[in-house]
């Protein structure tokens, strides 16, 4: 194959990929079949195959049981903005994930004890094994799933106080920094990293998407001083949301 010439099938998924970005195969429009596909761009049934995995890959189309390839709607990005811990009266879970105050929501959530994994314990600076209260979230933002949060709280640190359970109790579901600082642990400080990954099933028939397609994800880890007194992974659909970040300069 000379050098710069695209494979049969990338280019066969390229002219697919244009003809549903111009409209020519709109949403929910079926896909053509195989056996199309090879008559009309006079390739192999290996070729047309590859050509439909590429599209189903990227998201733009979805099989349907009994039914064929379909083009799938994509849905315009919305927008979860992040930002440094800033204190605006009471702060919520929702409002911890998503500071754009625009924006409303609701979450669900589940509390359960556990012995942290090494990878938690690292994040923490706790010894693995150790015991933390582990929350399950799932965000709605106008009714849809949008986020979903696994946070981890050394028990060392929550342990036998009123904010043990962080939807429980006199500060449950306050968020955070204002749990913390009832208990006299002032967060200062707070990071974040952000990376892509395949969503797992579970994660995709919570969040309404297909498994195998990207996910971001947020690690963000609160301090008091130098002390980690929480950690939480926030996932969100890579195709339905984008991540935007407010860094006041100082």
């Amino acid at each position: 194959m000379p050098f710069g010439e695209q494979p049969a099938y990338l280019r066969v998924a390229g002219d697919l990929r244009k003809k549903i970005a111009d409209g020519s195969l709109p949403p929910h429009a079926r896909l053509p079949s195989q056996a199309r596909i090879r008559e009309e761009y006079g390739v192999s049934d290996t070729v047309a195959l590859e050509a439909r995995k590429v599209l189903m890959a990227e998201g733009l189309v979805e099989g349907r049981s009994g039914s064929g390839t379909y083009v799938r709607e994509v849905p315009l990005p919305r927008r979860i903005a992040r930002t440094g811990y800033r204190s605006i009266g009471e702060c919520t879970p929702f409002r911890q994930e998503q500071s754009d105050e625009r924006v409303h929501g609701s979450w669900e959530s589940q509390s359960e004890q556990e012995d942290a994994s090494p990878g938690v314990a690292e994040r923490l600076a706790i010894e693995p094994g150790e015991r933390v209260m582990r929350t399950r979230y799932v965000f709605r933002v106008e009714g849809d799933p949008a986020m979903l949060s696994t946070s981890w709280e050394p028990l060392s640190v929550t342990g036998r106080t009123p904010v043990m359970l962080p939807e429980e109790g006199p500060l449950g579901g306050r968020g955070v920094v204002e749990r913390m600082a009832a208990i006299d642990l002032v967060v200062d400080n707070v990071t974040e990293e952000v990376g892509s990954r395949p969503g797992r099933a579970e994660e995709m028939n919570a969040l309404g998407g297909v498994p195998g397609h990207s996910v971001l994800v947020v690690s963000r880890t609160y301090f008091a001083g130098k002390r980690a007194v929480e950690t939480a992974d926030v996932v969100t659909p890579a195709d339905r949301f984008r991540i935007a970040y407010h860094l006041p300069v100082k």
